[in-house]
């Protein structure tokens, strides 16, 4: 099986299990206690109007039929009307989904670059105060729920030591760019505005840090563990015995083989940093998807909280196919298993 087949055959998985997913987000919203034209009108419209709603909306359709309407809009990018904004929810995605991307791409980034640095330096430096104080420090980071870690950076930079930002995207008085992608600093760039795209990068860092810590302590133990334990494999040990130098071994041959378990793991909390932002952009004042989606959900806001799980269900699938193909890419006889 080449690459090609590889990545066709996840991404032909991956397309059922947004099928199902969308199945079971339809179903859960329709079995949820409450009528749904009430929840979307009030508990003042009158029985006029709601049954007005019920036939727009074909509430009073069989199941299936009720889903083939349903999916049919959520493929043409209509999720129905937001119970509490009052306006599409593909609108209201637009506008929040491009700040929780903004942050969950530079904790995703931070994530991977320092789990690999720090565990790769752990374990060139085995059994040495460096390696002791990682191990430390990475369970420490690990035992810290997530709300804990933003409320104590939020404590030393917005009180202690204020010299980063640490809420909203931008300070006060400052004027967001031009919506092009939606990210401010990528916005601030093509617009060639150095100053503003510092300020939204400054403000993005505090909180991308609180939301990876977690995932990266956890990412910098495996890295340490898998290259400890594949030090004494017989082709290094050859190699030793040839002369190659250790900072070579460690670097080119080591390193790799030994990446395979933590990118695995490094998917799924990548992945999952969008969901888990939540506590973070409330700490933080963040004004993005996931915020959004809790809000959504306290209010039985049913299109809306299907647009969010749709999404993030989406962006799930994306990663592990991109985890899937780096893997490969590791280990070559995961691609070839079939062949």
């Amino acid at each position: 099986m080449n690459l090609s087949d590889f990545i066709l055959k996840r991404a032909v998985m991956s397309v059922i299990v947004l099928a199902g997913l969308s199945v079971v987000i339809f179903v859960v919203a329709r079995i949820v206690p409450g009528d749904p034209a009430r929840l979307a009108l009030g508990s003042t419209a009158s029985e006029t109007a709601l049954e007005t709603f019920r036939t727009e909306n074909h509430l009073l359709e069989p199941l299936p039929v009720q889903y083939a309407y349903w999916i049919g809009g959520v493929l043409q990018g209509n999720f129905g009307l937001s119970t509490g904004t009052k306006r599409p929810v593909a609108k209201d995605i637009l506008e929040f989904l491009p700040a929780t991307l903004e942050m969950a791409l530079l904790a995703a980034l931070m994530l991977i670059v320092f789990s690999i640095a720090i565990g790769a330096l752990a374990a060139r430096r085995r059994n040495s105060f460096i390696d002791g104080a990682v191990r430390v420090l990475s369970y420490i980071g690990i035992a810290l729920p997530g709300f804990v870690v933003a409320t104590l950076l939020l404590l030393l930079f917005g009180s202690l030591w204020p010299v980063i930002p640490v809420l909203g995207r931008l300070s006060p008085g400052l004027t967001p760019p031009q919506a092009i992608t939606g990210f401010y600093t990528i916005d601030s760039l093509i617009r060639l505005n150095l100053p503003l795209f510092w300020n939204a990068f400054l403000h993005l860092l505090v909180p991308a840090a609180a939301l990876c810590l977690g995932g990266l302590c956890q990412e910098a133990r495996l890295v340490r563990s898998a290259m400890i334990e594949n030090s004494g494999r017989d082709f290094l040990t050859a190699m030793r015995g040839y002369g190659v130098p250790e900072r070579v071994l460690a670097g080119k041959y080591l390193l790799k083989p030994s990446l395979i378990p933590a990118v695995s793991c490094m998917g799924m909390d990548v992945a999952a940093l969008m969901s888990n932002a939540f506590l973070i952009e409330v700490i933080f004042d963040w004004p993005g998807i996931s915020r959004y989606g809790m809000t959504a959900m306290l209010a039985k806001d049913l299109n809306a909280i299907s647009g969010v799980i749709l999404i993030f269900g989406a962006i799930f699938v994306i990663v592990n196919i991109i985890v899937d193909i780096v893997v490969a890419w590791l280990d070559p006889r995961i691609r070839l298993g079939g062949a």
